[in-house]
């Protein structure tokens, strides 16, 4: 029995915890947990359940429902959270497949200017991005690169379907309040709102990953609808599931979890929700004191010592969200 000023005081909360790598996230985790998980434990404990398909409501789909904590651990290492909209709820029987075949796009350098709606914005290249693509194509062998200028929109729209996932280290912003105004940019300086996404085809595609997202909450919320409006518009056009962030995440913290998601996809046999869960758990892991796998193999892959000493916070996990048929 909580009302929403209350509600919404405690998401602002946790919100911002998750947003700063030196706070304490914890405490603000239990209270949420208590009030949305806690009252059904003993239901899920019943049915054995190992995958929460959530379809939050307006100020909950600003916070990751797997960054809840119950004074023991994080509700990720528990159980898979599987974010859904009403489109997903049809999308459900068709499986992916097998063989994942990546169409990578990255804006790694250069400066452009971004009219969206009445705002103009000037954004820089993620200099991560462009390793992060790197990464992928040696990690994934059937991967296609497109960086910077070669990163245009007509260039990745019209190659999109002959891959099954696309994954894009760019600029994609949410616009609390007016959805239509949410973007993703290129490479080139070209970018593409909600209302663009529209004409898109991407009917065999099973997964786009935006690797780089901003929801710029500016102090005030609106009702979330931007975020799932981006999961649900792909889910129109054909796509399956799509992976997003809720804040702009560490460059060298997103690189980290992204190799470790395609790692695990890679082996097969595993679904896409279970791969982000087994890699949210690998950075928690890595984190740990002492040295083990997943701190060294990390540390190989060029992730610097004092991010790494950080990165069991959930910054730098938590914010990956998957939307649609993770399944």
């Amino acid at each position: 029995n909580i009302n929403r000023v209350e509600l919404n005081q405690a998401i602002v909360e946790f919100r911002s915890r998750l947003r700063d790598p030196e706070s304490d996230a914890k405490p603000a985790a239990q209270k949420l947990y208590n009030w949305l998980i806690k009252p059904i434990e003993s239901d899920l404990k019943q049915a054995n359940a190992q995958t929460i398909i959530y379809a939050p409501d307006a100020q909950l789909r600003y916070i990751p429902l797997q960054a809840l904590h119950d004074g023991q651990q994080w509700l990720t290492q528990r159980y898979r959270v599987n974010n859904i909209t009403a489109q997903s709820l049809t999308k459900f029987t068709a499986q992916p497949t097998s063989q994942p075949r990546l169409l990578a796009g990255a804006f790694a350098s250069g400066k452009h200017i971004f009219q969206v709606g009445p705002r103009a914005l000037t954004l820089s290249g993620l200099p991560f991005a462009g390793k992060e693509v790197e990464a992928l194509a040696t990690q994934m062998p059937n991967t296609k690169k497109l960086i910077d200028q070669d990163f245009s929109r007509t260039a990745t729209t019209t190659q999109m379907n002959e891959f099954n996932i696309v994954h894009l280290a760019t600029h994609a912003a949410f616009v609390p309040g007016r959805p239509k105004d949410s973007f993703i940019a290129f490479g080139n300086g070209d970018y593409a709102t909600l209302e663009d996404i529209s004409s898109w085809t991407l009917t065999d595609v099973d997964l786009i990953v935006l690797s780089a997202c901003d929801t710029g909450l500016g102090g005030n919320f609106g009702n979330g609808e931007e975020i799932l409006g981006l999961g649900y518009q792909f889910q129109t056009r054909g796509a399956k599931a799509a992976i997003a962030s809720l804040w702009r995440v560490d460059d060298g913290g997103t690189q980290a979890l992204m190799r470790e998601f395609y790692h695990i996809l890679n082996r097969g046999n595993v679904t896409r929700v279970e791969a982000l869960r087994q890699a949210q758990i690998s950075l928690i892991e890595a984190g740990r004191s002492g040295v083990n796998r997943q701190a060294s193999e990390l540390l190989k892959s060029g992730l610097d010592r004092t991010v790494l000493e950080r990165i069991s916070h959930p910054y730098y996990w938590s914010p990956f969200i998957l939307i649609g048929n993770g399944l």
